[in-house]
């Protein structure tokens, strides 16, 4: 299997999507039709921490991605942050685990409790302590504000046959 990406970006704009829209900008991965996934780590893929992620294919196709994200609406108190943390086992099988909200601290424990949840439910020999990224920026007055963390999956696949 390839890289998966872990990218962030974050930004305001005029409506909830434009500024989603610019976040993914920051992050690298605007010009792709992002599909949600779960959370599973497959054994054999490698993982990278990227800040803004690499060209992975053309405009338009599919890239697989857990998304965390957070939108606040202008005159909001406090920040858009959004969460994503990752933990491997032993056979390199891992789990993904998004959370969001407006206050990074918080939303730092919410992913690692999450992770420690999903951990407790598999019979996997974890050989190493869960890793975090947070991603925040503080509210606007008069623009939505979004925060995004993306973890991407290799490399866009073709939508149409």
């Amino acid at each position: 299997m390839s890289t998966i990406r872990v990218a962030r970006g974050s930004a305001t704009g005029p409506t909830a999507m434009s500024s989603f829209d610019a976040a993914l900008a920051e992050a690298g991965v605007h010009n792709y039709n992002l599909v949600t996934l779960s959370s599973v780590i497959p054994a054999d893929a490698r993982l990278e921490r990227v800040g803004t992620a690499p060209d992975l294919g053309p405009t338009g196709e599919a890239l697989y991605a857990v998304v965390g994200r957070e939108t606040l609406i202008p005159g909001a108190d406090g920040e858009a942050c959004a969460g994503l943390g990752w933990v491997r086992s032993e056979s390199g099988r891992g789990l993904f685990y998004e959370a969001s909200g407006t206050d990074a601290d918080a939303v730092a424990r919410a992913v690692e409790s999450g992770l420690r949840r999903g951990m407790d439910l598999r019979e996997w020999a974890f050989s190493e302590e869960p890793e975090i990224v947070v991603e925040s920026i503080p509210a606007a007055d008069e623009e939505h504000a979004t925060a995004v963390v993306v973890a991407a999956y290799g490399e866009s696949e073709p939508l149409l046959g």
